[in-house]
């Protein structure tokens, strides 16, 4: 039995002839004959007792017709969510966001997909980046932004963002001024770092490892501002990139870009290579792609 015979079936039973419902269906008559006597060969029972051109339902057929309506309406139902999705008019999303990308980078971008697709949910988890990384690897999160590089064979990605980290420091530091610094030139000081789970805590202590030191850490925060307000109290040093750097002013703490090495924050959206991604979720892709795209160009 299939949704095309229960809607043949009610569409005969309200015009009482095969001949309107057929009109309605905008069918042969012909064609729904044949499908109600498919219907009756399946069941082994008429569906309507024939009685001239009238059309009366036989017992079996007042069965179908009773448990009928409910299904039809369930199937409307299912298919008006499943339009509302594929169109997308309903859906939501669940995306990871950095402290530092989500209110730098994506308050704007949030504020325009909303206003186009109004009915979509943006479910927003706030962590560090590794952390989002393998929440996105294991389907917790549909979407998320991370630092590059990541794990290419199980994500798919494109750029957001490209900066360099600098040191910052209180103003009266005896490196403050300076035009750049060396990260060796940094094995004394006290560092203030992000919390493990952020891909920066890992990166920063493993390249001080590289030039020979390991780093000091007195302090560690998930919340930039609160790191910058630490240094800005002289309480130790930390690395951000320059985009934070300038939201937290020369009047509190001086910075100054990193050399030897160089080290990059590259933010990029992504998603699992593999695996099914809804309508708003490819939807998200595209529109932020088109977005930074344009920022970049710009």
């Amino acid at each position: 039995m299939e949704i095309r015979h229960l809607q043949y079936v009610t569409e005969i039973v309200r015009h009482g002839s095969f001949t309107k419902a057929a009109e309605a269906l905008h069918i042969t008559q012909p064609t729904i004959s044949k499908m109600v006597r498919n219907l009756e060969d399946e069941l082994g029972a008429e569906v309507f007792a024939r009685d001239g051109k009238q059309a009366k339902l036989t017992a079996a057929g007042e069965a179908i017709v009773r448990y009928a309506e409910p299904i039809l309406q369930l199937f409307g139902q299912l298919k008006t969510e499943i339009d509302d999705l594929t169109y997308l008019h309903s859906g939501s999303i669940r995306i990871g966001l950095p402290p530092m990308a989500g209110s730098h980078f994506f308050p704007k971008v949030i504020k325009n997909f909303q206003e186009r697709y109004p009915g979509i949910a943006l479910k927003l988890v706030e962590d560090g980046a590794a952390r989002i990384e393998e929440s996105i690897a294991d389907g917790t999160l549909d979407v998320g932004v991370v630092l590059w590089p990541l794990d290419s064979d199980a994500l798919d990605s494109f750029p957001l963002a490209e900066e360099r980290l600098k040191v910052i420091m209180h103003p009266g530091h005896r490196l403050a001024g300076r035009t750049s610094v060396e990260l060796a030139e940094l094995a004394e000081e006290s560092f203030i770092l992000f919390v493990s789970g952020f891909a920066l805590h890992d990166r920063i202590i493993s390249e001080c490892r590289s030039v020979g030191f390991e780093p000091r850490i007195v302090h560690e925060s998930s919340q930039w501002d609160f790191i910058g307000e630490m240094v800005a109290e002289g309480l130790g040093i930390a690395m951000l990139p320059d985009t934070i750097c300038r939201t937290l002013g020369s009047e509190k703490v001086s910075a100054v870009p990193l050399i030897n090495p160089v080290i990059p924050w590259e933010l990029v959206m992504a998603w699992r290579r593999e695996g099914y991604r809804s309508m708003a979720a490819r939807e998200w892709i595209r529109f932020t792609r088109e977005m930074f795209a344009a920022a970049l160009e710009a």
